[in-house]
């Protein structure tokens, strides 16, 4: 599979040559406050299928386990990654050229899920994410 994205403004561009391992609506409330949307919709890749080919990412440590990248011009995000799985990196399926290419597999913490959001997807759901993250 090779996928390719980027940010908003066009500063940052991608390019990823491998399928997704897990592809996962986020309910969290980081994910929304991060991102400003509902729910953010991610794709896991091994960290070395990722490939920047404009520009880079700025970053912030989001939590004591976790850091985000963005586009320091724009300020959308692209990835998140654990700092316990250096071998693998999420990434926003909103700044995929072609967010269809993917499909989503199930939905994480839903405990913290705005209450009006209706999903009716028949997808798996998890209360929280579970030490493996989306995978």
């Amino acid at each position: 599979m090779d996928l390719t994205g980027g940010c908003l403004c066009g500063a940052v561009r991608y390019r990823v040559d491998a399928a997704p391992g897990v592809v996962g609506h986020c309910h969290c409330t980081m994910c929304r406050k991060a991102t400003g949307a509902s729910v953010v919709t991610w794709a896991v890749f091994p960290r070395t299928a990722l490939a920047f080919t404009r520009g880079s990412l700025s970053t912030y440590r989001s939590s004591a386990r976790a850091v985000r990248g963005f586009c320091g011009a724009c300020g959308c995000q692209i990835t998140f990654q654990y700092d316990d799985r250096p071998d693998r990196i999420d990434v926003t399926v909103g700044s995929l050229d072609r967010p269809d290419a993917v499909t989503p597999m199930r939905h994480i913490w839903i405990e913290s899920q705005i209450g009006w959001l209706r999903m009716d997807d028949g997808l798996p759901r998890r209360p929280g994410a579970g030490e493996e993250g989306l995978e």
